[in-house]
């Protein structure tokens, strides 16, 4: 989109901007201001090649944002500053798409496409036909309509002939430009197609926020996204970081007496156009090929690299090349006939639920599994699955003895689709959601802001100590390795683990007598109780189990106390001061520690020899890491990159998880990726090797 001379003289001017920014000077033009901003913008969304950091980008857009307030009559419907909309979207009114959006027809096995090459030939009466071939992705489908180079329009695919008008959400996502110069080719209107995903990285850090936050993980990338673009709160949308892949063109308008552009004689051309034009189409991931061998040899060794992609896809699309062509060949009422999906292998299944379990967790969240007919998935046998809340069950229309639709999704774990009611015989039951708790029979209550019931009775439901004992051994907080759930049940059960603390009190001559426990086993696990005591304090607050307190808010909290106790002297104000604590994390942080059951519980603790104070709070306040940032990329030889990180926090420095202007060093391995590109373009960041990193943690410094 940009070439070699505009890219040198919109990044000069970025520079004397920012100079003029810190200058508070008067003056700034603010056409090249937002010119600037589109073209960082189109390096961070659609190239994923930042050239200034996003604090600097921050800068520009506020500087932006105060002069268009200022001066009103210079906004531009394209101006980065109008995606974000002010208020609440009321509804998504249905609007009538200018060509229908059609299913593909799908084929799963290499015959089925030996075969649609075969009635393509026959029907154009060629002998050998050009195709392009394309990932498939997996997520929401969009319809955008460009008119006079600004968007006019976005809409969901509907039922294909309408679909909801979801304009303001669609402005949210970055990668889907304001404008975009389709005059340069002659074109007035053009309707596109594409598809809303949310990346894999994405996906993860929003479901542990919400995991954090103490409500549901999404199910997978491809609901996320779907569920993102109804969201009647377009800031939301935009807080998502949803992408869009543009990869077809369905209408096009010309200007009154232009000729037809070269641009928009084949599929491939037309992709090529938008991926100029600013758009993230598949312009890079296309292949044009005129044999149909050569088709699946490439689809079959996509799928291998599957897992490897950045967003989830579930085949490769193949079209005819041509687009004169393609209008030869047609379409049925349900597909175009120069068009076939090939899908990879299923990783859906159908399966009948049988019943429905209620578990109870550490924090008294009450979670329905659902037991099914076991069913393979993505080369997995899954025989249960989380139906989450009561509302998820009423929302998938679930009854017991109902046909379901089980879905994995690369590593995600599986999750039910959606019920088959048109296959019910009447034997079905209804599921009933307890009233009380399955294991202790206390009332269950549910908050108004939640979705979950739970039980209140945490100090003396079974379940709930079982599953906080289990939680405070797990890797990631006290890391007692030898004392895992089937373990924590048995000795639960034989009187030997009562509450946590039992844990440094276990009597190791009866547990030699039981079957299964040798000499060996046992010493092993006396020595992870012994090494506990020594977990740093971020550790043992995460190993709590504190509702809403994750690992980052862990140590958040335990750099800001000399011992543990300090916290109940925090009010829920003085927390919030706290880096990304909000008010409910404060609340459960003020309730836990102002506890008395709690508080005899962490003394015994300390009775026992476990690590209350923060010893490492001043102990490298002299090093040269202390209160810097480091990021590690690539594979590192000598060191794991768990035993990197807790050097760095060791040592008094922090990590962080992305390449920004936040970042002090990036320490970098082998087959370092793109984290090492982006880091290159920002000149405050130090890249640094492994060897140089060891130094650095040996000295103090770096030479």
């Amino acid at each position: 989109m940009y070439n070699k001379e505009q890219t040198q003289y919109l990044q000069s001017e970025t520079t004397a901007l920012l100079q003029q920014v810190k200058d508070n000077a008067e003056g700034i033009n603010i056409p090249i201001l937002r010119d600037v901003l589109r073209f960082h913008e189109y390096r961070y969304y659609i190239l994923n090649d930042p050239l200034i950091a996003d604090g600097e980008y921050d800068q520009l857009y506020k500087a932006l944002e105060k002069m268009e307030a200022a001066h009103p009559e210079q906004i531009t419907p394209d101006s980065p500053t109008q995606r974000v909309s002010k208020g609440l979207t009321k509804d998504f009114p249905k609007v009538q798409h200018l060509v229908p959006m059609l299913s593909l027809d799908n084929s799963y096995n290499a015959e089925d496409l030996v075969d649609f090459d075969r009635k393509a030939k026959e029907l154009s009466g060629l002998a050998e036909i050009e195709y392009c071939v394309e990932p498939k992705f997996d997520g929401a489908s969009i319809s955008l309509i460009y008119e006079d180079d600004f968007l006019l329009r976005g809409s969901t695919r509907g039922d294909g002939v309408t679909g909801d008008d979801i304009t303001t959400n669609i402005r949210q996502i970055r990668s889907v430009p304001l404008s975009a110069k389709f005059s340069q080719y002659g074109i007035r209107q053009i309707e596109i197609r594409g598809e809303v995903l949310m990346n894999k990285n994405n996906f993860k850090a929003y479901n542990d926020a919400l995991e954090e936050q103490g409500l549901d993980r999404l199910a997978n990338p491809r609901n996320a996204a779907a569920g993102s673009l109804r969201i009647k709160d377009p800031k939301e949308v935009a807080r998502r970081n949803l992408e869009a892949f543009i990869y077809h063109v369905s209408d096009v308008t010309l200007e009154p007496k232009k000729d037809q552009p070269k641009e928009l004689d084949t599929h491939s051309a037309t992709l090529q156009m938008l991926w100029d034009l600013g758009f993230r189409s598949p312009a890079k991931e296309k292949r044009v090929m005129k044999n149909i061998q050569a088709v699946i040899d490439y689809c079959e060794a996509f799928e291998k690299q599957r897992d490897d992609l950045p967003y989830e896809i579930d085949g490769m699309v193949i079209k005819v090349n041509h687009l004169d062509m393609q209008e030869q060949l047609g379409m049925t009422t349900h597909h175009p006939r120069w068009a076939m999906a090939y899908k990879f292998k299923a990783r859906q299944g159908t399966s009948k639920l049988r019943s429905v379990e209620f578990q109870v967790g550490r924090t008294g969240a009450v979670t329905p599994v659902a037991k099914i007919d076991p069913v393979s998935v993505g080369g997995v046998t899954v025989s249960s699955i989380s139906v989450h809340n009561e509302e998820y069950i009423k929302e998938k229309n679930l009854q017991l003895g109902d046909t379901v639709l089980i879905e994995r999704s690369g590593d995600v774990i599986p999750q039910v689709v959606k019920s088959f009611p048109e296959l019910r015989t009447g034997e079905e039951k209804s599921i009933h959601f307890p009233t009380h708790c399955p294991v202790c029979g206390y009332p269950l209550v549910k908050l108004p802001d939640e979705a979950v019931w739970r039980c209140n009775n945490s100090n003396n439901c079974e379940a709930q100590i079982v599953e906080r004992i289990v939680h405070f051994n797990s890797k990631d907080a006290m890391d007692i390795r030898g004392l895992g759930d089937a373990i924590v049940r048995k000795f639960y059960a034989l009187g030997f683990l009562n509450d946590i603390p039992d844990i440094y009190r276990l009597p190791f001559d009866k547990i030699r007598q039981l079957e299964g426990f040798g000499e060996k086993s046992v010493t092993n696990l006396q020595s992870a109780i012994e090494a506990s005591k020594k977990q740093p304090l971020h550790r043992l607050i995460y190993a709590l189990g504190i509702r809403f307190v994750g690992e980052t808010t862990a140590k958040v909290l335990a750099n800001a106390i000399n011992h543990l106790f300090d916290l109940k002297e925090y009010s829920q104000e003085r927390l919030q001061e706290l880096e990304d604590i909000g008010p409910k994390v404060a609340g459960s942080i003020c309730q836990f520690f102002h506890n008395d059951q709690n508080m005899d519980l962490l003394k015994q603790l300390e009775a026992e020899g476990l690590q209350l104070k923060n010893e490492k709070k001043n102990l490298h306040t002299g090093s040269n890491l202390a209160g810097q940032t480091f990021l590690f990329t690539g594979t590192l030889n000598k060191l794991k990159r768990s035993q990197a990180e807790a050097m760095v926090e060791e040592n008094g420095g922090s990590i962080v998880s992305g390449v920004s202007s936040k970042l002090n060093y990036l320490v970098v391995g082998e087959d370092a990726g793109s984290k090492l590109e982006k880091a290159k373009k920002i000149n405050t960041i130090k890249i640094i090797s492994e060897e140089e990193f060891l130094t650095m943690t040996e000295k103090g410094e770096v030479s």
